[in-house]
């Protein structure tokens, strides 16, 4: 395909007429193409396609399709019809009332050159462009993140079932690739084995049935990839994904035993970020957050909340669903970097936050990050009864620390902890702490000394001011905005569909992401231009009652 740029032409006077006929009191849709324009034009997309080739849809309208079909949660065969058959689509698309529009796999078609380019961003980047120019969000500002599990558009499989539907998959992918090889070399009891889907309700319900069952796969699968893998066998069967996903399944799930294949015990698995949880997406993952459990990802929105500007979301980012909120910290902010809209101010809850990001978000962003941290959990500070670190005196230009009750530290070494952290050993001298009244409720009743870890000198610092921070009056005001974004995430599920993806694999379920960001913000926008005030949160009607009635 290949693209001849247009310019996104003006709303055709007839499409014009009908539309404000069927409207007369006017919509969301038509508002929005009044007051925001196209949006996208088609120099955005323009490396994308090929000078040679049959002339492509126009981009800058896919793009918008694009968008409203995640603003109505519509597949792309019901986003095709509707731009054919909708008065206000055709109204925002600025197409005349004749056109008949596409055929609906130009919208995947789409799609799978943005990710292929790597170009997902561009549809979030063109609502983005229009606020700031509007100047409805800005840099220096106030911004919160909060994230919610994705589930992916799989099945979530147990381990046997996972091995089985791995075989299954490896075999179909053979039989479409190579149907004369493998007739030559399958066993027969393949084809009864590996044609039904290998749900958990057809699984054996006893456990030692269930463990021969999958020994028995764990061998046909050992079977399948050595005759692959034989030096007899075409080199291009080895490349087959399929393959290479049943290979590195069986690596995971199965172990040799004496020479025959045997079945790893759950504690000798790899952990739940780089364990396979199903062979038709190898991106989606096992997670567990309270009582809550998922095979898919995660997806982390910042919006700004500034009182005199709209809710927008400023960024977007898809992880892996095992991988901790504070992973993602400071690439968030790079991005927000580049775009220029670092927030002087940033709202996180406490997964997002920990003395390193706390200095590297100060020193590198000149960010302040607001976010409860963790409270010292040694049992001095814990009982109450003891002496806790912040009851110490650390001198660290003397390299040294001071108890409340005068003695200093006999040793000062640098060293690195079980996390690779850099951190300091201090250690009190025992003749000081022997003849201490107060060695019992300090270093531990069975201890003959203090021995105290500390982060480096910027981590304990930061880490000692926030904690102080959180405990003013002041600081619960304050967090108290960043709430808000779970409203809007709560609205990205229930309107958009956030939290189911649609497609394979994490590019593509970003993509999806990043669509419902930017249709959420294009609603967000038009509101606010059109001066419809953000709604409050919601109470019962119980609650108002009583919330009316309750004495001043």
């Amino acid at each position: 395909m290949s693209l001849r740029p247009t310019i996104p032409n003006d709303v055709p006077d007839e499409t014009a007429h009908v539309a404000r006929a069927a409207f007369p009191h006017g919509s969301l849709l038509l508002s929005l193409r009044d007051e925001l324009g196209p949006i996208f034009d088609d120099k955005r997309f323009a490396a994308l396609f090929s000078p040679l080739g049959q002339p492509a849809e126009a981009p800058w309208r896919l793009a918008l399709v694009t968008l409203l079909q995640f603003a109505e949660r519509l597949s792309d065969r019901q986003a095709a019809d509707a731009v054919r058959s909708r008065i206000d689509w055709k109204y925002v698309l600025a197409l005349p009332l004749v056109d008949a529009g596409f055929d609906a796999s130009v919208l995947c078609e789409f799609r799978t050159r943005l990710v292929a380019g790597r170009a997902e961003h561009l549809l979030f980047d063109a609502v983005i462009e229009i606020a700031r120019a509007r100047n409805l969000v800005r840099s220096g500002g106030r911004q919160r993140t909060d994230a919610t599990h994705v589930l992916a558009a799989v099945s979530s499989l147990n381990r046997l079932a996972c091995v089985i539907e791995a075989m299954r998959h490896a075999l179909s992918a053979l039989a479409v690739a190579a149907p004369a090889w493998l007739a030559a070399h399958a066993q027969r009891h393949w084809a009864e084995r590996y044609e039904p889907r290998g749900l958990a309700e057809r699984q054996p319900r006893a456990a030692p049935e269930r463990r021969a069952l999958a020994i028995g796969v764990g061998a046909d699968g050992h079977d399948l990839l050595s005759a692959v893998h034989s030096a007899d066998a075409p080199v291009w069967l080895r490349q087959v994904p399929a393959v290479e996903t049943l290979r590195r399944i069986w690596i995971q799930q199965f172990c040799h035993e004496g020479g025959a294949v045997g079945w790893r015990e759950a504690g000798n698995v790899p952990p739940a970020a780089l364990f396979i949880s199903s062979p038709y997406d190898l991106d989606a993952h096992f997670a567990r957050k309270g009582t809550a459990s998922w095979v898919g990802y995660k997806v982390h929105l910042t919006e700004s909340c500034d009182a005199d500007r709209p809710r927008v979301i400023t960024h977007v980012q898809t992880s892996a669903a095992p991988l901790a909120d504070g992973a993602v910290t400071t690439s968030a902010h790079e991005a927000l970097a580049a775009k220029g809209l670092l927030p002087a101010q940033h709202l996180v809850d406490t997964g997002y936050v920990d003395a390193g990001i706390l200095v590297e978000t100060r020193q590198r962003f000149a960010v302040d990050l607001i976010g409860p941290v963790r409270r010292d959990l040694r049992w001095q500070a814990k009982s109450g009864s003891g002496f806790s670190a912040e009851a110490f005196h650390v001198d660290w230009g003397q390299r040294q620390v001071t108890c409340p009750r005068g003695a200093v530290s006999a040793s000062w070494t640098p060293a690195v902890d079980n996390r690779a952290t850099a951190v300091v050993k201090v250690k009190f001298s025992r003749r000081d702490c022997k003849t201490c009244a107060d060695r019992a409720v300090c270093a531990g009743p069975h201890a003959d000394r203090r021995l105290m870890t500390l982060r480096m000198q910027g981590e304990y610092e930061a880490l000692k001011t926030a904690r102080h921070r959180q405990e003013a009056p002041a600081f619960a005001a304050l967090y108290a905005w960043r709430a808000g974004v779970e409203a809007t995430i709560s609205w990205a599920v229930r309107g958009f569909g956030l939290r189911r993806a649609r497609y394979i694999g994490r590019a593509k379920v970003h993509l999806q992401h990043l669509a419902i960001a930017a249709a959420l913000n294009m609603m967000r926008l038009t509101r606010w231009i059109l001066g419809l005030p953000i709604a409050g949160t919601r109470s019962s009607p119980l609650a108002h009652l009583f919330h009316q009635t309750s004495p001043a």
